[in-house]
């Protein structure tokens, strides 16, 4: 439209609707002809007689001018107290995904002296959870806390803490800094309803497994768990992930107690994880005579999807006995074994963990470089979910100098395939250390 943006912001709505009806060349008869809107309104409007006119007086004229809604909506936000006309206005900013905007309308909304505090902000709740744009409900919900904490509304705070951090939970990169905001609604936990609780509980289980606080987990379950008497899928997920902190803690008697409660659940999961578990903890206990069959019978008949946990165990016990030959069977096979998508934080997890144990029996087979490369797709795989402690722990830097350090008693310090190894590790220490650098400056 041409101006400064000074000019612009001082500008009223009809000083817009005269400047853009003078560059179209119209007049005020031509455009009531072609909006529908009264020729006395108009006039109004742009001699500012009608300082806030209806919004459904404006459309069809900005329609007709090509005037941006948005710089409609702008001046609107300045002078406008009605509480429908905000509503409608935070409506229009939502469709057009434009946070800046929703934001304010939003606050303009909540601050309104013609709507009653705690009314104005269940609306702007009830409004956010129907909104299938996350960014908008993100944007809305951490409006709705921030408010509560000044106006001194607990069970807002609480509800909107949970609806924000259902949605940052889901980044995948940012999973330790959301299960920290999560842990501040436990300071309002009574503020929540039973339901609202329960989804908490579990959801925070199951990040807490995804992250490694296997403590956490098991402790969070268990209250939901005191609280959830249907037999839900959530419930099923949460209790699974219980079980596999059990596990991971060498808690093994207590998991394979949960394990006959779980079976129970009648969930399409449910059994091959079951199988799965049930196959680990023998593995765990070293009973490989009991455990190598009832392995290779899952690795038959479970999904693709769960294969891959299946092969990891398989993979530590020949590792651990030295059959090379079985390990290069299922490497053969691995198109068939690894699934399409990885759809879950353990998932991403398992495959780091199977390229890892790819990368070792590679290095020490004498393939130097497929090993270093099923190295790296460890580290790729491990930074999709942003797996710091797997990175920093460095563990497969320390499986590259076991087999460093194997090969020069072998074959001594002159021998070609240990020359390589050493170079490849020293390229491959430079590139752990980048990604650990990184994410030491998130």
């Amino acid at each position: 439209m041409g101006g400064s943006a000074d000019e612009l912001h001082n500008m009223t709505i009809g000083d817009i609707i005269k400047r853009y009806r003078e560059r179209e060349n119209l007049t005020i008869t031509q455009l009531t002809n072609i909006s529908g809107v009264h020729k006395d309104v108009i006039s109004k409007i742009e001699f500012g007689d009608m300082k806030c006119p209806e919004l459904g007086t404006i459309k069809p004229i900005a329609n007709v001018l090509g005037i941006s809604f948005l710089e409609i909506v702008e001046h609107y936000i300045e002078a406008e107290q009605r509480v429908d006309t905000l509503r409608e206005l935070l409506q229009e900013a939502i469709h057009f995904s434009n946070q800046t905007l929703t934001l304010k309308v939003a606050l303009k909304l909540l601050e309104s002296p013609l709507e009653e505090t705690y009314t104005a902000i269940e609306q702007l709740y009830d409004l956010a959870d129907t909104l299938t744009d996350t960014e908008s409900k993100l944007v809305l919900f951490k409006l709705i806390v921030k408010f509560a904490r000044e106006q001194n509304i607990p069970q807002f705070i609480a509800k909107g803490l949970l609806q924000a951090y259902l949605i940052e939970r889901l980044d995948l990169k940012r999973m330790e800094e959301s299960f920290k905001d999560g842990e501040e609604i436990l300071y309002y936990i009574d503020f929540l309803s039973k339901d609202q609780k329960i989804i908490f509980y579990f959801r925070m289980a199951l990040q807490a497994f995804a992250i490694q606080k296997y403590e956490h987990c098991i402790e969070l379950c268990q209250s939901g768990l005191a609280l959830e008497t249907a037999d839900t899928e959530l419930k099923a997920r949460a209790y699974l992930a219980m079980i596999n902190c059990y596990y991971f803690l060498d808690r093994f008697d207590e998991a394979e107690k949960h394990l006959d409660v779980f079976g129970r659940f009648t969930y399409d999961f449910v059994s091959d994880s079951t199988k799965i578990n049930r196959a680990a903890i023998k593995v765990a206990k070293k009973q490989y005579d009991d455990a190598i069959p009832m392995l290779n019978t899952y690795l038959r008949e479970l999904g693709q999807e769960n294969r891959i946990h299946v092969v990891n165990e398989l993979l530590d016990i020949y590792l651990e006995t030295g059959n090379m030959d079985k390990i290069t069977e299922l490497i053969e096979k691995e198109e068939e074994l690894l699934p399409k998508r990885a759809g879950t934080p353990y998932k991403h997890l398992s495959i780091g963990m199977y390229y890892q144990r790819k990368g070792y029996y590679q290095v020490r087979t004498g393939q130097i470089d497929e090993g270093m490369e099923s190295y790296i797709n460890s580290l790729k795989a491990f930074e999709k979910i942003h797996a710091l402690k797997e990175i920093m722990k460095c563990q497969i830097i320390e499986d590259l100098k076991k087999q460093l350090h194997h090969l020069v008693k072998n074959k001594g310090f002159q021998d070609e395939t240990v020359v390589e190894l050493s170079q490849q590790l020293d390229k491959y220490i430079v590139l752990a250390q980048r990604n650990m650098q990184k994410y030491r400056g998130c």
